[in-house]
């Protein structure tokens, strides 16, 4: 097989469909979100391990001070 035979063509970037939104969350009945400080889920600790619906992620305090979250 020719690698061009296994390849479909790729439209060029006018013909691909403009991404969608997310759709808006509907409200919190309860009210806002309760914040929880940053220091309260690193302590002294600059990356953390989070457990969610069977999946592992990763969350992490840049040198600039900014959180990235990983999987």
């Amino acid at each position: 097989m020719r690698k061009s035979d296994s390849q479909a063509p790729v439209p060029p970037q006018s013909e691909l469909p403009a991404p969608q939104a997310d759709p808006p969350l509907a409200p919190n009945p309860d009210g806002p979100a309760e914040a929880i400080a940053s220091s309260t889920l690193f302590g002294s600790r600059r990356e953390i391990t989070i457990s969610h619906e069977g999946s592992l992620y990763r969350l992490r305090i840049t040198r600039q001070g900014k959180l990235i979250l990983n999987k």
